[in-house]
C-alpha cells in the first residue's frame, strides 16, 4: 500500500479489492485512494540551424546521461505554462507557442508511472546555459545527437523529426 493514512482526513487506511486491483482505502471517507501516473512534460523545440535542443541530467535518474528539457506539472500550472518553464529553468531559452506534440508513458520509473506530455516549442533566444537538473544543454544535428535514455523522449524526436521535415 503506498498510502498508510487518508490524504483527506488522516485515518488509518486498508486494502480493498476494485476493479481487479488492489487499492487503498479510507473506511472513514469511504474513499479510495487511487495511486495515479504522475503528469510531466517533454520539449522539442530546434535552434535556426534546424538542430534538436537536448540536455544533460544533472541528477538521478540517469544522471550524465541526455535526454529532452522537461519536468514535471506543478499545482495551478497548465501544461503549456510547465513546459515553458521546465525549458527556461533548464536551457536558461525563452520560447512561445507551445504546441501538442504527443503524449507518452513510462511505467515503473524512478518516480513511479510517468505521464509525459509532449510539446514543440518555438524559440526567441539561442543562448543556451544549462541550470536546474541539467548539467549541460547542447543542440545537436539529428545525425549526430547522443544516445537519448528515455524511451519516450526517443518517440517524441521521432515524431518531431517526422513533423520537421515536412516543414523544410
Amino acid at each position: 500500500m503506498k498510502y498508510n493514512y487518508c490524504y483527506k482526513c488522516g485515518h488509518k487506511t486498508r486494502g480493498i479489492t476494485r476493479d481487479g486491483r488492489k487499492r487503498d482505502y479510507c473506511p472513514n471517507c469511504q474513499i479510495v485512494l487511487y495511486d495515479n501516473p504522475i503528469p510531466s512534460v517533454a520539449i522539442c523545440t530546434r535552434d535556426q540551424k534546424g538542430r534538436i535542443l537536448l540536455v544533460k541530467r544533472a541528477v538521478e535518474p540517469e544522471k550524465g546521461k541526455w535526454c529532452l528539457p522537461g519536468g514535471f506539472i506543478e499545482r495551478g500550472e497548465t501544461t503549456q505554462e510547465t513546459a515553458l518553464r521546465e525549458l527556461e529553468e533548464e536551457t536558461a531559452l525563452e520560447g512561445r507557442s507551445p504546441e501538442l506534440l504527443g503524449i507518452e508513458t513510462h511505467l515503473n520509473g524512478y518516480f513511479g508511472d510517468i505521464l509525459l506530455i509532449g510539446y514543440t516549442i518555438t524559440l526567441d533566444n539561442y543562448e543556451i546555459r544549462a541550470g536546474d537538473d541539467a548539467a549541460a544543454a547542447k543542440f545537436f544535428n539529428f545525425n549526430e545527437m547522443p544516445s537519448v535514455v528515455f524511451q519516450a523522449h526517443r518517440n517524441f524526436i521521432k515524431i518531431y523529426k517526422e513533423r520537421f521535415q515536412d516543414q523544410d
